[in-house]
């Protein structure tokens, strides 16, 4: 089992997940974070840091986000490894 980030993380990229990672397994893209597969140890912590709700473990990942299990996985070797809170981007409305 691995955690996921999905649709929710787009567009916000809230970062307190990456502080209690201990594995540094948080990838940061240009619209949102990514979980490497490989590093994750299921430890559950960044689930509860989420503000928006975007963790899940990849067996809890609802229907309509299950694309985001293979998105994490491509996206990692892709994106540099983030381990610092940083401030999320701009909403609209916010």
């Amino acid at each position: 089992m691995t955690y996921v980030v999905t649709a929710p993380c787009h567009g916000c990229k809230y970062t307190d997940c990456v502080v209690v990672c201990p594995k540094d397994c948080f990838h940061e893209g240009e619209q949102m974070l990514y979980i490497d597969p490989e590093e994750c140890i299921d430890c559950d912590q960044c689930v509860h840091e989420c503000p928006v709700e975007a963790i899940f473990p990849d067996w809890q990942v609802p229907p309509q986000w299950q694309e985001f299990i293979r998105l994490n996985a491509e996206m990692v070797p892709l994106c540099p490894p983030i381990i610092e809170r940083k401030e999320p981007l701009a909403r609209d409305g916010a």
